[in-house]
Parts: C-alpha cells; structure tokens; sequence
C-alpha cells in the first residue's frame, strides 16, 4: 500500500491523490514534524489526532488509525524536498495552506518552537509553495488559539 503510494508521489509528474491517500499524506507530514525535534512525545500524538479528526471529520479510533499508518509512511517516505514537493504538486493549494496551520500547532502542542522544529516547519511551507508571511500568520493564528 505504501510502496504505490509513495512512487506515485515521487513519479516525475505526480498525478492528484485519492481523497484517502491525500488525507495519509498529508497526516504523514505531521508526524515528520513531531519527530524532527527527536522527541515524539504524547502531546504531540493527542495533537495530530485531534487535527486530523478535525479535518477529516473522523470519530477518535479512526483519527488514531490514520496517524498510524502516517507513523509508518513517515518513516518510509524519501527525503522532506522530495515527499514535500510531490505533495504540493498533487495536492491543492487550499489544502496545502491548511496544512501548514496543522503543522504550527503540532509544533506548538508541546509548548515549545524547537530550532529543528522550526527549521523543518520553514522549508516544508515554503516547498508546500506558502509564504513566509502566511506561514508566520498561521503561527501566530495556532497560538492564539492555543492560549484561549
């Protein structure tokens, strides 16, 4: 299941994902965040699966389930240039955006910006093709929210 999924996104010209293989994608760009500091903690974890239930209006089990199976295409999924360019290439740009968003408050969930978190969370949005301004003012959104 990932193997397909991952050559399509690396494929020369990616075609649009299935709704499902979007959603796992994406999931799984969530998870390389919370990793990339070396701390993949249970703040973190609770975090994801409340964007994802979120987002993809899932009950708890199956939100739990999809990070899951992100856990495990995060771990096999190529490079971040690589796996981020083939996603922006596929998935729409209102999505991407949105994504972004998540990922500053996967960031934020622990209560900390690691300078690996952010260094990562930089090039993500920006090869997901979302400014630095946008990216700062999702940030800024995500903790506002976060401190209510």
């Amino acid at each position: 299941m990932f193997a397909d999924l991952l050559s399509r996104l690396t494929a020369s010209a990616p075609a649009p994902l299935s709704d499902l293989d979007a959603k796992l994608a994406l999931a799984a760009l969530l998870v390389r965040i919370a990793r990339s500091d070396g701390s993949y903690d249970a703040d973190e974890v609770s975090r994801i699966d409340k964007i994802l239930a979120e987002r993809h209006t899932l009950s708890p089990f199956e939100a739990a389930e999809l990070r899951t199976k992100a856990e495990v295409l995060e771990a096999e999924a190529p490079d971040t240039v690589r796996f981020t360019k083939a996603i922006k290439d596929a998935v729409p740009y209102e999505d991407r955006t949105g994504v972004v968003e998540a990922l500053w408050a996967v960031v934020l969930a622990d209560g900390h910006r690691d300078d690996q978190e952010n260094a990562l969370l930089r090039l993500t949005a920006n090869l997901l093709g979302v400014s630095d301004r946008d990216s700062a003012l999702a940030r800024q959104k995500v903790a506002k929210a976060q401190n209510s």
